[in-house]
C-alpha cells in the first residue's frame, strides 16, 4: 500500500471518527436543554456543526486522492 491509498484510509477513519462526535454533541446539547443550560446546549450544537464541516474537508481530500 503506498503513502496516497494509507492517506485515504487515515482520512476515512477520521471522518467515521467525527460521525461519532457530531452525534454526541448532539444527544449532549439535548441533555443540557432541559436543566436550563442553553449557552452550553448552543455551544454543543454549534461544535457538531463545525464538526460536520470538516467532515465535507475530509471528503473533498479523499476525493483529490481518487
Amino acid at each position: 500500500m503506498d503513502e496516497l491509498e494509507k492517506l485515504k484510509r487515515l482520512l476515512r477513519h477520521w471522518m467515521e471518527h467525527n460521525n461519532e462526535h457530531v452525534q454526541l454533541y448532539r444527544d449532549w446539547a439535548e441533555k443540557a436543554s432541559p436543566i436550563g443550560n442553553r449557552e452550553l446546549c448552543e455551544i454543543l450544537r454549534r461544535l457538531s456543526n463545525e464538526t460536520e464541516k470538516l467532515n465535507r474537508l475530509f471528503e473533498e481530500a479523499i476525493k483529490i486522492i481518487g
